[in-house]
């Protein structure tokens, strides 16, 4: 079951809802319903009527989340990094880059972009609060008036929120721009981190007497900070070295006429998880201890493996940077990758393979 569906594109990029989002739309609207001004619309006319001005406003809202994060892959995409997907989810949007440019001056930009669309936003809608009151007396008095500074304000908050030091927020990759400008980018990251791990502890406390929502964003605060830390020092280690250093160069493979049976024994057997799938001298696919896992058991003595296998293979030649196929496992959410040079299987490269070897390098 997908987690997350596409609703369109903007500048190429595809915008995909959560199902998070759609959980959480419903609770801002309730919210906002049953609040008085002016902070929501629960004495505004009829029920009815209060609910529709709040959902519109929690819909109007999100697309203000949204305008953030495409202030982030605007700039991302002036610098060339690729922006897989934008996705709206329970606490706001979450851009997918590729990568984040070591340069310290265009991560800066790039972390300040979506801060700046969302002031811009919020000041914006201040203003036309105002110009609207100097026109028309009466407008301070309307919903539109209520519904536009509820946004403004909002917009504003979200904006200054991000603004904190608790990587890997805005704020914090903001942080670590400036360290980075002063010592190693590994080293940079570790003391974002640090102080996004603490800035994420406080709020956690803070949380408990206030308000718990910001327990749980203290929580995916902290382990964001611990895995881009984490990530971080993988590619910056693995940087020095080919693929050619790591990978396995005895490559077992399976036939496309086996049975997922047989290669469930044959697993257990030599104790790995994926193989690539050969007949002859020819590459037919790549087939993992996931494909055979959705195989009901009574019907893996009918299965073959070439039912099963994933036939886009994903692959890299022996003389590609090791931190390349890092990159590309996390991107395509996969635990190896086939080494592939002139057109035939030199070796395999898996995640286990990069950790071993970076166990090996601490040593």
């Amino acid at each position: 079951m997908k987690s997350s569906f596409k609703i369109g594109s903007i500048m190429g990029i595809p915008i995909k809802l959560h199902i998070t989002f759609l959980l959480i739309l419903p609770v801002f609207a309730l919210v906002f319903a049953t609040n008085p001004q002016p902070y929501g619309f629960a004495d505004i006319g009829s029920t009815t009527k209060s609910y529709a001005l709040s959902l519109l406003t929690t819909i109007l809202l999100f697309g203000c989340i949204l305008l953030h994060e495409l202030g982030h892959s605007y700039m991302a995409k002036s610098y060339g990094v690729k922006i897989k997907d934008i996705t709206l989810l329970l606490f706001g949007g979450v851009s997918s880059m590729e990568e984040i440019p070591r340069d310290p001056s265009q991560e800066f930009k790039m972390a300040f972009a979506g801060p700046l669309v969302s002031l811009i936003i919020g000041f914006g809608l201040l203003g036309l609060n105002i110009l609207a009151v100097s026109s028309i007396p009466t407008y301070s008095t309307t919903p539109i008036y209520l519904m536009v500074g509820i946004l403004a304000s909002i917009n504003i908050v979200l904006a200054l929120f991000n603004l904190l030091p608790a990587f890997p927020m805005d704020g914090g990759r903001l942080l670590r721009a400036w360290y980075a400008k002063r010592m190693s980018y590994v080293k940079a990251t570790h003391y974002a981190a640090y102080i996004g791990k603490m800035f994420a502890f406080l709020m956690a406390i803070v949380g408990l007497f206030s308000n718990p929502w910001l327990i749980l964003i203290a929580f995916f605060v902290f382990m964001g900070a611990s895995e881009e830390d984490k990530s971080t020092t993988v590619t910056v280690s693995l940087e020095k070295y080919r693929v050619a250093d790591i990978m396995s160069k005895e490559v077992i493979s399976v036939p496309p006429e086996m049975t997922v049976e047989e290669l469930s024994h044959f697993m257990f057997e030599n104790k790995h998880l994926g193989y690539p799938v050969i007949k002859g001298n020819s590459l037919k696919g790549i087939v993992t201890f996931t494909d055979i896992r959705n195989v009901l058991p009574h019907e893996r003595y009918a299965t073959l493996v070439s039912d099963v296998m994933t036939r886009n293979v994903i692959s890299l030649p022996s003389g590609a940077n090791a931190a390349e196929a890092f990159k590309i496992m996390t991107i395509n959410n996969i635990g190896r990758v086939l080494v592939i040079d002139n057109e035939n299987v030199t070796g395999i490269l898996s995640r286990s393979d990069l950790m071993r070897s970076l166990m090996l390098l601490s040593e």
